[in-house]
């Protein structure tokens, strides 16, 4: 009977032994393949911004040994290259620029809203004449292709029978837009928040055509194989997400804080964007944002953007995934 006893107590230590070095090498394992996070901060993604201020990704991964690095997206343009590329994990776009990236053939997941907010807007020098969308035939107009400012004039031309064709497009970033404005190198630019905060406020370029429905949302995107790889760092990443958005919500000053550090903008600038036309309160994608995207999808392929041979609801299904956020 003792041997037996003995003979029992011999294989539970030896399973017990072989369990703990199959966690061991499992956890090593893990580690070994996610050596680093990437993922981007942009000034029309506020919560990015206070996210990177506050470390909270560095804190959440630091026990795992893993590193979280950041990548400035001047614009959804170079969010999507940098998704495309393989440059980001995670990257902040409009949601009508996810829809055109997918179409694009570009292997992203859209799965967060980051804000609601009403962030362009079309914009000119107040001695420049224009009062209104036809006033732009033949005029210069600064725009960054690709992203919802870009998508919006678009819209706007579309509107009173106008295209691309009927005006001279200027393509630059987001910030050398605003300043060509300024200098008078341009007549227009499809403007975006901050810059276009600061120059109504700092240079008193009015916004001659507003439309908040032609903003789309503010939307997290990231790469598809790295969701597949790793389900449940895509998790932690939009808790961290959500831990702060709460924490922008309850702490605006914060908020303010970290864009005003960000951009180098004054106090006004800063609550005018964040006060007058950025919303927080909605970190999911149902079926308004979905039906958004169906709409901007539609629009863009009826001017030629995306091609007549694309499935617009087809490829707004291969875009969302809900997944990853848990619905308190």
């Amino acid at each position: 009977m003792l041997t037996n006893i003995i003979n029992q107590t011999i294989k539970y230590l030896f399973k017990t032994f072989i369990l703990i070095v199959a966690l061991v090498l499992a956890s090593n394992a893990f580690s070994n393949s996610l050596k680093v996070i990437t993922i981007d901060y942009a000034y029309y993604n506020p919560v990015s911004l206070l996210m990177k201020d506050r470390k909270s990704l560095e804190k959440e991964f630091k026990k795992d040994q893993i590193k979280v690095r950041w990548v400035l997206s001047l614009g959804s343009n170079k969010a999507l290259e940098y998704l495309n590329g393989g440059s980001v994990d995670f990257g902040s776009t409009a949601g009508a620029a996810s829809v055109i990236g997918r179409a694009n053939g570009i292997p992203i997941k859209a799965i967060y809203v980051y804000s609601k907010p009403e962030w362009t807007a079309l914009v000119t020098n107040k001695d420049s004449g224009i009062k209104k969308i036809k006033d732009l035939e033949g005029k210069r107009v600064a725009v960054t292709r690709g992203t919802d400012p870009h998508i919006f004039l678009l819209q706007a031309l579309d509107s009173v029978g106008l295209s691309e064709k009927d005006i001279k497009p200027v393509l630059l970033q987001h910030p050398d837009g605003y300043r060509a404005l300024v200098s008078g190198q341009v007549d227009a630019w499809a403007g975006l928040d901050p810059h276009m905060a600061k120059g109504e406020l700092e240079t008193q370029t009015p916004l001659f055509y507003r439309n908040a429905d032609l903003n789309t949302y503010g939307i997290l995107n990231v790469r598809e194989d790295f969701a597949s790889k790793y389900p449940s760092i895509v998790k932690r990443v939009l808790k961290i997400y959500e831990d702060n958005r709460k924490y922008a919500l309850a702490n605006k000053d914060d908020l303010k804080k970290s864009l005003i550090k960000a951009v180098k903008l004054n106090d006004a600038v800063a609550q005018k964007q964040l006060n007058e036309r950025t919303d927080l309160t909605n970190p999911y994608i149902g079926d308004k944002q979905i039906n958004t995207f169906l709409a901007a999808g539609t629009i863009l392929q009826k001017i030629g953007i995306i091609k007549d041979t694309i499935s617009i609801k087809g490829i707004v299904n291969e875009l969302v995934d809900t997944s990853y956020l848990e619905k308190n």
